[in-house]
């Protein structure tokens, strides 16, 4: 029998752009709930449900009218303080010439110092007053401690609220930018680490990853953030990483809890090695195997690792390298060491940058 004819592919390094597509959700930027620090009614609403506020936009105003008074008072008790002090004073330095001259006793001198020092302690005391009632005071208006969106109001004018109640009055969210969190396997975290290390993989010259989202409709996301920050532990149940990106969002079309798919840029791969998922097969243990052509024309399975899926190909990290031929059609009818005809086969057109990479999973 003439040798079998096999369609080949040799296998040539190429930069890849490797990236990975996992499910995520979006998170607020920043969350304030809004709550009174004094007890009253409210007076007032101040804003539009629904709207964007600044911080330091004034939300609620409750009945000032108690906390008034207090703050006069405290001022009263403050003038009067500061009366005594200076009567005390005058009487201090008026004995002290005159126990110069004998004309009072040390006694009597030592008790107007006494009697100064006391007055000053009530002067403090009274100011210490004024500033408490002030600050009480500047609490009655409600202000917006960050910007951003304002929900529904749980409160109406009329309504009493108190200090140091557990319900809030309203919610503000920014979200302008946004935060989106992922789950990343640990497994391809470590991956990626190694590759790095070894320079097979080259990040941005900002030292950034770039992360773009497709929205759960399956539309893209015109805008592009990067990844923040990478969490240190690793959740036992689910062997993943919780990775926070943070996304330009101007126009507030993403909101908290909204599903995504956020594609993370890895880097480009300058040598991978690109082998078509057809030329691939698994063995009984569900590990990937390929058919080699060897320089003597015959052929040999071999055993690879593979790890991303790039298009329609295998991306190999183990098990073959660069000028290698691997038989991509005619391996129903060749066996281990048989002679082969080889038959040179173009590879499909895929575009090994900027596609989307997902981990190869076992038995696909």
């Amino acid at each position: 029998m003439p040798p079998q004819a096999v369609g080949v592919v040799t296998l040539q390094p190429q930069p890849v752009s490797v990236h990975t597509s996992l499910p995520g959700r979006t998170d607020a930027f920043e969350i304030a709930q809004v709550r009174p620090q004094v007890t009253g009614v409210v007076l007032k609403r101040l804003f539009v449900e629904g709207s964007d506020v600044v911080a330091g936009q004034q939300l609620y105003q409750i009945d000032p009218a108690r906390y008034k008074a207090v703050y006069d008072t405290a001022r009263g008790q403050l003038a009067q303080a500061m009366a005594v002090d200076g009567t005390a004073l005058a009487k201090v330095k008026r004995y002290k010439q005159l126990v110069r001259e004998h004309a009072v006793s040390q006694q009597d001198y030592d008790d107007a110092v006494a009697a100064e020092k006391q007055a000053r302690g009530q002067i403090e005391s009274a100011q210490g007053q004024v500033e408490s009632a002030q600050v009480n005071l500047g609490y009655t208006k409600m202000y917006a401690p960050i910007s951003g969106r304002i929900g529904r109001t749980l409160i109406t004018v009329g309504a009493l609220v108190t200090a140091e109640q557990t319900s809030n009055t309203a919610i503000i969210t920014r979200l302008d930018p946004i935060y989106v969190d992922v789950n990343l396997p640990a497994i391809t975290l470590l991956r990626l680490k190694r590759e790095v290390a070894e320079g097979r993989i080259k990040r941005q010259d900002n030292g950034e990853v770039p992360v773009t989202l497709t929205l759960e409709d399956g539309s893209p996301y015109e805008f592009k953030g990067h990844m923040a920050l990478a969490e240190v532990n690793v959740d036992t149940t689910t062997s993943t990483v919780i990775v926070r990106a943070i996304m330009p969002n101007p126009q507030k079309l993403l909101l908290p809890g909204m599903y995504v798919h956020a594609e993370l840029d890895e880097g480009v791969d300058p040598n991978a090695l690109l082998i078509p998922q057809e030329a691939v097969s698994r063995n009984t243990h569900g590990d990937p195997q390929v058919w080699v052509v060897q320089p003597d024309s015959t052929v040999a399975l071999r055993q690879i690792k593979i790890g991303m899926a790039i298009g329609t190909n295998w991306l190999a990290t183990d098990g073959v390298k660069a000028g290698e031929r691997v038989v991509v059609s005619g391996t129903q009818k060749i066996n281990p060491g048989d002679k082969v005809t080889v038959l040179d086969s173009k590879p499909k057109a895929d575009s090994p940058t900027g596609t989307t990479a997902q981990p190869a999973q076992k038995g696909q």
